[in-house]
């Protein structure tokens, strides 16, 4: 079985259910959807050399856009998501590393991609007066009819390149094959239980997360819906009227969603799935997602090496004020250990290196043999995150190995301290880094972004901290930044933060 197969079983079951619905709410049935995936797969194979054996597909979240990935893996050839949101220097380092044979690029995004001489640019949502050169519609309409010839890989081939997001450094190019995409599709598809009556909605990029969760939900007969805008008001317009039941967001959108104006008054009975990753989210912003969305409330833990689901928490346990915080327990075609410094286990509430092993791991980066060598070890992968198994057998995260601050001889992990600055009222988001310091070694520092509308000191913050902390891990400075500083989905980047402040002192 490749990835693919599991999107075209569900084309014959569910043929004439709807497959696709476009922010208009114009919508595709999965025949129609698998006819137009058939013809641009069979182009590719035609007009597209297989160098590589890799496509670059750029372009937000649209029907085109998923239309365009299924068509990538029905041809055979890998996929390598290319951002928009990037700068071009970020995308002009994925495609030196990747080296696509060619690139799907979208009219609007033509112009976010930096010069590129080694393949066709093929048009993906044409415009009248968008680039010259042919589109995806012309070669679906020239291949009307026609089929692909199926891929018959062998399952450690290259199914996508997927670059991580770079906050412990430079990207990497991750190769994840198609054993990999077959187990993370499988285990998001048990774990959550998708069927044909869910509605999942677009919101994160494509690009990114969503795609972990496109053939899960087609695969049970459930419809992909794009949004009009990603903004919150949108979002919410869709959760309300358009019957959506599931969606995958980073917690910085979540939190957005809560702020808009209204959000809290309305009422979304349909959702079901709002489920989260990417960053952890305090126990303080769970309660009130819950308050708007009861029951709903997911979370997955997953690394471009090991997709989602490393581990997973349904919205059932979400519920219990116990498991608040955790990422739940592990997937289920998944082994998670903890280890400690001499790569043994620890026992359970003992913190250590999260390590996972089992097809869902990727097979290693593109040219970095030495990245490749620390990160996979022994049939492990090392995550760099810490975290504990408790008794109940729930994964907690407690922050990335390489970011402990040790202050006065204490290991202080930032992600507790994040978790108690949350509790504040005043604070909407933080992060926690340690600065040189020749008192305590690290100092314990903290840059945090205040709710609209919200005043507070920071005096007042660091007392309340030390409320729930031994005073040895409170921050010892706290920094009020605006806008904390993200990477292109909206993850908080500890570093620059960091950087920041460094920067300012100087």
């Amino acid at each position: 079985m490749i990835p693919f197969d599991l999107f075209q079983r569900a084309a014959v079951r569910f043929a004439d259910r709807i497959a696709l619905e476009a922010p208009d709410g114009s919508a595709m049935r999965f025949s129609e959807l698998a006819a137009r995936t058939d013809a641009l797969a069979a182009a590719i194979q035609d007009r597209i050399p297989a160098g590589s054996g890799r496509i670059g597909l750029c372009a937000t979240n649209s029907t085109d856009h998923v239309l365009a990935l299924l068509a990538i893996l029905a041809s055979g050839r890998a996929w390598v998501p290319l951002n928009p949101r990037n700068g071009k220097g970020e995308l002009e380092a994925v495609l030196t590393l990747a080296r696509p044979d060619a690139i799907l690029c979208a009219d609007d995004c033509r112009d976010r991609l930096p010069d590129w001489n080694e393949g066709p640019v093929i048009r993906v949502s044409a415009v009248p007066d968008g680039p010259a050169g042919p589109s995806i519609d012309d070669w679906m309409k020239s291949h009307h009819g026609r089929r692909p010839a199926r891929p018959l890989p062998d399952l450690s081939e290259v199914q996508a390149v997927k670059f991580t997001s770079g906050s412990s450094g430079k990207p990497k190019g991750v190769l994840q094959s198609y054993r990999c995409w077959n187990t993370h599709a499988v285990s998001i598809a048990h774990a959550f239980g998708f069927t044909a009556e869910d509605r999942f909605l677009a919101a994160a990029p494509i690009t990114h997360g969503t795609s972990c969760f496109l053939l899960p939900v087609l695969s049970a007969g459930g419809a992909i819906v794009i949004p009009e805008r990603p903004k919150p008001g949108p979002l919410l317009e869709a959760f309300a009227e358009r019957g959506v039941t599931g969606s995958y967001m980073t917690p910085t959108m979540i939190y957005n969603l809560l702020a808009e104006p209204g959000a809290t008054d309305r009422a979304y009975p349909a959702m079901r799935h709002l489920i989260y990753s990417g960053a952890p989210m305090r126990v303080e912003q769970i309660r009130e997602t819950l308050a708007v969305f009861p029951g709903a409330l997911e979370t997955s833990y997953g690394q471009a090496e090991a997709p989602q689901i490393i581990s997973y928490l349904r919205g059932a346990e979400m519920a219990d004020p116990a498991a608040q915080g955790s990422v739940g327990q592990p997937g289920p075609l998944t082994r998670i250990g903890i280890l400690g410094p001499d790569r043994a286990e620890v026992m359970p509430g003992e913190v250590g290196e999260i390590a996972v092993r089992g097809d869902l791991l990727s097979s290693g980066y593109i040219g970095n043999p030495e990245a490749q060598a620390e990160t996979f070890v022994d049939g492990w992968l090392l995550t760099g995150d810490l975290g504990r198994f408790d008794e109940t057998g729930r994964l907690w995260i407690e922050g990335r190995k390489k970011e402990v601050i040790i202050s006065g001889g204490f290991n202080v992990y930032p992600g507790e301290v994040e978790n108690a600055l949350g509790g504040h009222p005043a604070v909407l988001e933080c992060t926690v880094f340690g600065i040189e310091d020749p008192k305590w070694g690290e100092s314990v520092q903290a840059a945090v972004q205040l709710r609209d509308g919200a005043t507070a000191e920071e005096a007042e913050i660091i007392a309340f901290v030390k409320k729930t902390l031994d005073s040895v891990k409170a921050p010892k400075r706290i920094h009020f930044l605006d806008d904390l500083p993200r990477n292109a989905v909206g993850k908080v980047m500890r570093r620059d933060a960091k950087a920041l402040i460094l920067e300012r002192a100087s």
